[in-house]
């Protein structure tokens, strides 16, 4: 093993340091939850690995699901009265794999109660300040609404824009527009456009997504309504993606539902609902919550865009 490799570890393990400290002084208890579930991720944009289980029937479900986040467990247990909490684990998403992508990744989750997206933005850009000064550096901090990126940016008005409008700064990349719509859109000109020209020592913070990209989180009404949703970047990756959580089940069905019907027509497989989420989801305190891709902070930290670099074996070596 070489001494890059080594050094990438060493580094792993001081931020895995650094973000318990973190935490433990802000009295967020560190929790654990299952890996394998009898429910799926429902996302038509994310595939989940699959299993069987062989015991005894009264186990439950025979077949289970690698979690693509440990999002489900946790709401259950901040329904049950957990209080603040965060999870530090692996996660799985199936051929999810290349230079930026490893199927098995690390992923840091926490909510906070009584909070909305904006506070929850702010303590997300001051852990990836703590873990930039780790290494004695610092970032200056843009935080911008997702409308204003694009009129700034591209000139753009991302909530009204026709399609036609959408699709022209994407003209030269030769995307057949089969099967995509206007957030599809949207979504490219973001990864094509819009993320690669963010500058490499600066955290950008994007917020109040269109309500079409909710998610799981709430909507605010208005003209338009807007998705209380956040993404934070340090320089051009996405590190982490942050709600202002739904606690209404009955919605949470709707959207689960929909997302089945667009698995449908792309001809991929439905996925079980959580029924146990759906259960206790109306008892769900008001929280915000965030999702953070361990790796793409360590390849930030490290100053590498493979994602290999930061692995103890990449998934060609597992």
């Amino acid at each position: 093993m070489g001494a890059d490799r080594i050094a990438a570890l060493q580094l792993r393990a001081r931020l895995y340091a650094l973000i318990r400290g973190f935490f433990a002084g802000r009295d967020v208890l560190e929790v654990e939850t299952p890996i394998l579930s009898a429910a799926g991720n429902t996302d038509p944009n994310i595939e989940s690995f699959s299993t069987g289980f062989h015991g005894h029937v009264d186990a439950g479900a025979r077949e289970r699901w690698l979690r693509t986040s440990p999002e489900f467990p946790l709401k259950r247990l901040l329904a049950g009265g957990v209080g603040d909490c965060y999870e530090l684990g692996r996660v799985f998403r199936n051929g999810e794999a290349g230079g930026r992508h490893n199927p098995e990744f690390s992923m840091l989750e926490w909510y906070r109660l009584g909070w909305d997206h904006r506070r929850l933005m702010g303590e997300t850009i001051e852990l990836v300040e703590a873990a930039l000064g780790m290494l004695g550096r610092r970032a200056e901090v843009t935080i911008t609404s997702y409308r204003q990126l694009f009129l700034d940016e591209l000139g753009i008005d991302p909530l009204h824009a026709p399609l036609d409008e959408l699709q022209a700064p994407l003209a030269e990349f030769g995307i057949g527009p089969q099967g995509l719509g206007r957030d599809d859109w949207l979504d490219l000109l973001i990864t094509h456009r819009l993320q690669p020209a963010f500058a490499r020592e600066r955290i950008t913070v994007i917020h109040d997504y269109p309500a079409s990209q909710c998610a799981l989180a709430k909507i605010r009404a208005g003209d338009p309504p807007l998705a209380e949703r956040f993404e934070l970047y340090l320089g051009p990756h996405e590190l982490a993606n942050g709600y202002h959580e739904l606690n209404d089940a009955g919605e949470q069905r709707a959207r689960f539902e929909r997302d089945n019907e667009v698995r449908r027509q792309r001809g991929l497989r439905e996925v079980p609902l959580d029924q146990r989420l759906l259960a206790v989801l109306d008892a769900m305190p008001d929280c915000a919550g965030v999702a953070l891709g361990v790796e793409r902070l360590l390849m930030c930290l490290a100053d590498t865009d493979a994602i290999a670099d930061v692995l103890a074996f990449p998934f060609a070596e597992a």
